[in-house]
Formats: C-alpha cells, structure tokens, sequence
C-alpha cells in the first residue's frame, strides 16, 4: 500500500544517519546524566527517563517492528497509541503512566524548541493524577514513636532521622544529603535548613524546632563529607521502620516507611494552623496545588471524625422529627 511505502521509506531514511527520535533521547539522556553528576538533578528522576526510554522501545518494536522511529511519527495518534500500550499490554497503574507521559511531554517540548518536531503531539492527550490516600502519623502516633526505646544502635538512628523528617518536611534523599553548611543562623535568631530538594531543585528553608535540633546533637560528629546525619540505605532504613513498628501497637497496621515522615510533617503542622502557602516553601513544592492536597486529607478526616459521634444525637434528630 501507498502508506506501507511512505513508511519503508522513512525508515530507510532513518538508517542513513537522520537524526531520529531515539537517538535524540539517548542525548537527552546523557546530558541529563551530567546535570545529575552536577547535583542539578536527581538521580532518581534519571531513573524515570530511561525507564520510559525502555518502554518506548518495547513500543516500537510492538508497533513499528523496528528499533527506532522517525520524528514524523511522533504525533497525537503516537501518545494516545502509547498511552493504550502502558495501560492494557504493560498492565501500569494509572499514576505511572501519568509520570511517564510528564517525562515524554518534557522530552517533546524539547525536540518542538530545537525545530526537530514540527507540532505538539500532546495536543489531543488528557491525562491527570488520581489522588492517592496518602498516609501519615497522627500527632499521638508520632509520640509513641519518638519515645519508644530500641534496643538496637541502628533501630534508634533510623527512628530518630524518621522523627527529624517529620518535624522538617525533609525526605531521605535531602536527610542524606544534608550538610552541615546547609544549616545556618538568621537574623531572627533562629536556626534554619536551607537546601535545595533533591528530587525537584526547589529551595527549601525551614526554621530548626528544639526535637530536630536535639537529634542533630545527638549525632554529631558521627558523619564524613560534613554531613550532618550517618544514614544507611532507604531500604535499611524502611526494614528498621517496619520492625519497629511492628512493636508499637497504634503503629501495627500501618505501613511505616520514610516517605511517611515528609506527609506526617505536612498534615501535622497544617492542623497547628502553620499558613498553606509557608507550609509549601518549607516542604520545597513548586506549585502550591501540590501542598492544598495536605489541606483535603485534613478535612476529609474531619468529616470522618465527624460521622463517628453523628450516633450521639440520634435521640435529638428523633425529637426533631416529632417536632
């Protein structure tokens, strides 16, 4: 057919050294890898955008039988095609796919700047994030915790980096990377963490409260490269969690992992009347949409308290009724 031909001839045109679209991503790749070797970006999101490259590939190998594909084809039927491929053969979760289509929309903005694609294949695409439950400890919960004795010397770092986090909004990968230069004094008298987040690059600046102070103390010294805090691997870190846990009996049923501290922090402070738009510096998000999700759960959880006492007024609503 007319189309089969059109097609056998870009391909053919692809083998003669036209730049495609693979192999524009791979250099995408490579530049970003210096920009993470440059601590301008994280390594994780390095992670997403070859694992994406390796999804795409798998695509076109399914779609296409071949190993690459002309920029031409990069349309809208192109995502929406892609889109269906993570959904039903790959079996990915709708969050995933909303990462990755993040990832692809970066790298086409990219190629659509550097005149390599002619038009926006994200034009006719509509996808949004699902909001997910996102856990956290209640104030209650966290005290349990912060005052639980472990017997083991590793136990008790993990436990205390996990309190940190929950009393500064920082994750593992910033606890990690946090050095002793990055905590200063300001004019108002105070101490402050000023970083920049790992993952995004945003700056984020809070004021040091006495417990986070305390478990600096508590380990200082311990560290080289100036950092701050001796922290074992994420995994470590989360198997310890899980075994301490699972020795608390409020904390039984939950799954503690490090990612909980940053949204503990969050919904904590933001139930003590801490202002969204403060929350949302110190957490480092760079849209504030992303910190009114704290907001949500706080009120959903205020309805749900609510509907637990509704039966104490049952005899009242009767008397209502009778009226």
């Amino acid at each position: 057919s007319v189309n089969s031909d059109k097609l056998k001839d870009v391909f053919l045109g692809m083998e003669s050294g036209e730049l495609t679209f693979f192999k524009f991503y791979d250099r995408f790749v490579l530049d970003f890898e210096k920009k993470v070797d440059s601590g301008l970006r994280a390594y994780g999101t390095l992670g997403k955008y070859k694992s994406l490259l390796i999804h795409l590939r798998s695509f076109a190998r399914s779609k296409y039988k071949s190993s690459d594909i002309p920029f031409n084809n990069i349309d809208c039927e192109f995502i929406q095609e892609f889109d269906y491929y993570l959904r039903n053969d790959q079996s990915l979760e709708h969050n995933t796919i909303w990462v990755y289509m993040i990832g692809l929309t970066t790298v086409c903005r990219l190629a659509i700047s550097r005149k390599y694609l002619s038009c926006n294949p994200f034009a006719e695409y509509k996808n949004t994030k699902k909001d997910r439950d996102r856990g956290y400890l209640l104030r209650s919960e966290l005290e349990q915790l912060a005052t639980y004795e472990c017997t083991k010397m590793k136990d008790e770092l993990v436990k205390d980096l996990f309190i940190f986090s929950c009393f500064t909004g920082l994750s593992y990968s910033d606890i990690k990377g946090l050095k002793n230069s990055n905590i200063q004094d300001f004019f108002d008298g105070n101490k402050w963490i000023i970083v920049r987040r790992k993952k995004t690059g945003t700056s984020s600046n809070v004021v040091l409260l006495d417990i986070p102070k305390m478990i600096i103390e508590k380990y200082e010294g311990l560290s080289k490269d100036g950092k701050v805090f001796p922290v074992p691997s994420n995994t470590i870190c989360n198997d310890s969690l899980k075994r301490i846990s699972s020795l608390i009996n409020c904390l039984k049923d939950k799954k503690v992992t490090f990612h909980l501290a940053r949204h503990t922090f969050a919904t904590l402070f933001l139930s003590e009347g801490v202002p969204l738009e403060s929350l949302s510096k110190m957490l480092g998000h760079k849209n504030i949409a992303t910190t009114q999700i704290y907001a949500k759960i706080l009120n959903e959880k205020v309805g749900k308290d609510m509907q637990k006492v509704s039966y104490k007024f049952k005899s009242l609503e009767n008397s209502f009724r009778e009226m």
